[in-house]
């Protein structure tokens, strides 16, 4: 499970020094902005401290990380890697007029395919267009020169330039990467390049089958294969070295094989090479095997690297390709192994009912990381924080990891300066100033607890399924987690271990949190859209449950001044206790795989918006001339070789997002256009 940045980082400013040197000029940390999106980088502090093997082991990792990335254009859609492909040839090969408007909205449509990994808003999942028209679109391939276009075998080049036109402007091709609307055949309406010529009912049924009542550890059915009808007949196409997605998946082996030869210790070691094999056969049982081994991997240097989360298929069940690469922070780890180290104590003191808590939280490892490269569905929009892994029955029995990204949130927070957004959502000067003083640390305490307690925190009761709650198992899961977290952040337990200094840390994440659920994440959605996308509904629910319920006691107030409409909490001991009778329910809702309740929590809570409050909140949104979605280039690491033998790992810190796509299409684009 990951915790995704959001907007609420875009509140403060950060405590911390600058992590370059002060002789440097200061590091520019946005380095482009179109449309709704900002492209920011990150550093890489503490990389010269690792020891020369260790500096190997994350090249080589890092470069298993780039190569996987076509799978998640081509997971996300069949014809992403078309579009992709056919617009960096015009870009590469046009010889037209470069500098005319045109032209500019042409390359800026190219920048938001790369962002979002495809022809869809990476968090809305609605299907973006160009702002051109389709004949300026047909003018520049024809005046495109010396490149070639991703052509179907047998296609002519006409065929292909009215079919490619249609996939990128026609808006009844293709609508929605994701539909998760209450009542639609959410296999048929989701565009994404999980199932082919299959229902929904179909793909349910086809796993019902295969699981066995009782199996106390299941596998995780349907986590990396698309899902076919062959003659008939339902099929999985597995994601394998061999098989589909074969060509990429065999370059991230030959990395990870060379990572293999440079492993800390021989746990590291075991669980790449259990990593290969899983690639190499796609058994899900050694992918199981696999985790359990990850788990016990606590070496400087580690990764995250397979097909791990579901966020990206309707049902929850297929995984997103992704990767990161990072090495522990020291210094900060401190603070998430004096959390880990408690685990137990939380559990038992959870409000939760007795019967769905874990008599023993075992293997909760937690620490904070330093990240050194993104792949697939982590790049360019990354987690802020991590726990695996995804089954429930490994964390039971042998435990998870939790990570919070400091170099990330720093990044996130160096970036957000002086941007004016706190200052036109927040109620009060206390409030900005609560936010500016306490606010990072809170946002990262908020991320440990999360990751670390939170996923890892209760337990399903014997017969339930991990994948009960369907389509509303990703929303509720995030829910359970975030209360976790918001519940604890108050307890008197967190100044006791000298995490917090009193009553400032949590008032200004219960303020964040409200004003973000509440409001200001709705700068991330269309007009007239309601909310799809799980850990947004997950943050409204949990902000409009609360609401609804302390109206009674004037809990959280909706106040207005100048127009304007505010979010403002009276009562932040009353507003804690209704976050943990919320958990108490969130909890029960997940032990018993109780559907209906999850729907009903999720559709009443956390998707419909208020369409008057949008409008306001947009407008004055707009006036900041702010990008609410970020996502990041990485740096470039770079060998230093002696003969063949590498001597040295040097850090680059690129600033062109658009050489940084185009070096990476020409470098690390290993599949073929269409799978």
């Amino acid at each position: 499970m990951i915790a995704l940045a959001t907007a609420m980082l875009a509140s403060c400013g950060s405590n911390k020094t600058s992590q370059d040197d002060a002789t440097q000029p200061p590091f520019q940390f946005q380095v482009d902005q179109f449309n709704d999106l900002k492209v920011l980088r990150y550093q890489i502090p503490g990389f010269d401290s690792l020891t020369l093997k260790q500096k190997e082991l994350v090249y080589y990792l890092s470069q298993a990380a780039l190569c996987g990335r076509d799978i998640v254009f081509d997971q996300n859609y069949k014809y992403n890697l078309a579009v992709r492909r056919t617009c960096e040839a015009i870009y590469k090969g046009y010889k037209g007029d470069r500098t005319s408007a045109d032209f500019a909205n042409f390359t800026t449509y190219l920048k938001r395919v790369w962002f979002s990994n495809g022809i869809h808003h990476h968090y809305s999942n609605d299907k973006f267009f160009p702002e051109i028209t389709p004949e300026y679109f047909a003018g520049l391939m024809a005046a495109t020169e010396g490149v070639e276009f991703p052509l179907m075998e047998g296609e002519t080049l006409e065929q292909f330039k009215a079919r490619i036109s249609q996939v990128i402007f026609d808006p009844t091709v293709a609508p929605k990467r994701l539909d998760q609307t209450e009542g639609v055949d959410m296999v048929a309406a989701s565009a994404c390049n999980l199932y082919e010529g299959v229902t929904q009912k179909e793909v349910e049924d086809f796993y019902a089958a295969m699981r066995k009542p009782g199996d106390t550890e299941p596998i995780s059915y349907g986590l990396n294969s698309r899902v076919v009808k062959e003659n008939g007949q339902i099929v999985e196409k597995k994601w394998t070295v061999n098989g589909l997605y074969g060509q990429a998946l065999q370059k991230v082996v030959y990395w990870l094989q060379k990572a293999i030869s440079v492993a800390e210790d021989e746990t590291q070691r075991s669980g790449l090479e259990k990593l290969v094999e899983y690639y190499n056969t796609g058994d899900l049982k050694t992918w199981d095997d696999y985790n359990v081994l990850w788990v016990q991997d606590t070496s400087m240097v580690d990764y995250v690297n397979g097909f791990i989360e579901v966020y990206g298929d309707p049902l929850g069940m297929k995984a997103g390709w992704e990767a990161v690469v990072d090495f522990k922070d020291l210094e900060a780890t401190r603070r998430a192994t004096t959390i880990s180290a408690n685990a137990q104590w939380f559990e038992d003191h959870s409000p939760i009912d007795p019967r769905f808590k874990k008599e023993t939280v075992k293997g909760v490892s937690a620490k904070v990381i330093t990240v050194a490269q993104l792949g697939g569905d982590c790049y360019p929009t990354t987690p802020i924080g991590i726990n695996l892994p995804n089954a429930n029955w490994i964390r039971a029995q042998h435990g998870s990891k939790s990570v919070t990204m400091e170099n990330i949130t720093y990044a996130y927070n160096q970036a957000s300066m002086g941007s004016g957004f706190l200052e036109e959502f927040a109620w009060s000067p206390e409030e900005i100033e609560l936010a500016k003083q306490y606010g990072p640390l809170a946002d990262n305490l908020h991320t440990d607890l999360h990751e670390c307690l939170g996923h890892g925190s209760g337990k399903l009761l014997p017969g339930v399924s991990t994948d009960a709650l369907r389509n509303y198992h990703s929303p509720i899961e995030e829910t359970r987690a975030d209360l976790f977290a918001l519940y604890y952040l108050a307890d008197p337990k967190m100044v006791e271990l000298g995490l917090v200094t009193g009553e400032n840390e949590y008032k200004a994440e219960y303020n964040s949190y409200i004003r973000y659920g509440m409001m200001t994440q709705l700068t991330r959605i269309e007009p007239g859209k309601n909310i799809e996308q799980a850990h947004m509904r997950n943050r409204a629910l949990i902000a409009h449950w609360a609401y609804e319920k302390g109206k009674a006691n004037n809990v959280i107030e909706r106040k207005s001044r100048e127009g304007k409409t505010y979010f403002v909490i009276n009562d932040y001991a009353k507003l804690r206790e209704l976050f943990g009778e919320l958990l108490i329910e969130i909890q029960r809702i997940t032990s018993e795989g109780d559907f209906n309740a999850a729907r009903q929590m999720v559709e009443t809570y956390g998707v419909k918006v208020d369409h008057d409050l949008h409008r306001e909140v947009l407008e004055r949104y707009a006036k900041l001339n702010l990008a609410p979605y970020g996502g990041f280039m990485n740096p470039m690491l770079v060998p230093v070789f002696e003969g063949d033998k590498i001597v040295d790992v040097k850090v680059d810190y690129p600033a062109d997002y658009m050489e940084q796509m185009m070096n990476y299409s020409t470098n690390y684009s290993f599949l073929p256009t269409y799978n």
